[in-house]
């Protein structure tokens, strides 16, 4: 007996919603523009606030602890380098957090709330297709996000202040154009350390059809293991919080440069992506959607 093939004539799984499509259909959404928006927006708000009170950063830190973000605050008028180092030191701790979560969070509840999941996958798309792709779309997303805000701040800090070497907060000063490179460095760290957070949110998302439940959801575990990370009483446990290292790229500026830190990070950051996007795609790849 012959066997007659059930797919159609031309049917190509591996060409179904190509990764332009993708990131064409998500470049028309107004959470992209707003998000990309905002990294463009908030070096220039820091620079209206630095042009606003230019005294703002005088002082030692009052005692209160941070004098590390006092030093950063005193220097970042100091050159384009320097106010750029600032804005990444500013944006890291939550609005880094916020954009990852928000494109890795969305990308498939969204389509589960719009009905529209379980046509793309009638059309048919394959399960761990769709998810390669929105995955791989999300996080072009979030690195351009990133170095939008890299390139927006160095742009608007040096027509303000002028191009004059890096000041790192841990001593020593970089030539402006190692510094940039430092800061190249700074920012892949921290898209590692991202990648966390949107491997969290990117299994929220295959797990519900409420894209703010996968966003919100992301943001606020990890913001609890950030304040897990501040209580001495736990010990050596903090070192398995996945934001235990997020603070290590400090060490990429000094001279010479302090990886150790750095490579327990990127070690934990890979630990953690790998595992919840293993259970992202074994949940999806079981989860009812068409019916």
């Amino acid at each position: 007996m012959s066997v007659v093939s059930e797919a159609a004539v031309g049917y190509k799984p591996g060409r179904t919603l190509s990764v332009w499509t993708e990131v064409r259909r998500q470049a028309a959404r107004r959470r992209t523009q707003f998000a990309l928006g905002f990294m463009v927006l908030l070096p220039l708000i820091v620079l209206g606030a630095f042009a606003w009170n230019p005294g703002g950063g005088d002082g030692d830190g009052d005692g209160d602890g941070n004098g590390g973000f006092s030093a950063l605050v005193d220097v970042a008028t100091s050159g384009g380098p320097n106010f750029a180092l600032f804005t990444i030191f500013v944006s890291a701790g939550f609005l880094l957090v916020v954009v990852v979560a928000l494109f890795c969070g969305d990308a498939v509840a969204s389509e589960a709330s719009w009905g529209s999941l379980r046509y793309l996958l009638a059309v048919p798309v394959p399960r761990s297709r769709l998810l390669a792709v929105k995955l791989t779309v999300a996080l072009l997303y979030t690195a351009a996000a990133m170095l939008l805000l890299l390139g927006t701040a160095l742009l608007a800090g040096t027509l303000a202040y002028g191009w004059d070497p890096l000041q790192a907060p841990v001593g020593g000063t970089l030539s402006a154009g190692a510094g940039v490179g430092r800061l190249l460095l700074v920012l892949g760290y921290l898209f590692a350390m991202m990648l966390v957070v949107g491997a969290l949110a990117f299994f929220l998302s295959v797990s519900t059809d409420a894209p703010l439940g996968a966003v919100g959801g992301a943001v606020l575990l990890y913001i609890v293991s950030s304040i897990l990370d501040q209580i001495d009483a736990l010990g050596g446990i903090r070192d398995l919080l996945p934001s235990h290292f997020n603070d290590a790229w400090l060490g990429l500026l000094s001279t010479p440069m302090q990886t150790a830190d750095v490579a327990r990070g990127l070690v934990s950051a890979v630990v953690y992506t790998t595992l919840l996007l293993v259970l992202s795609w074994w949940r999806f790849l079981r989860k009812d959607v068409v019916s």
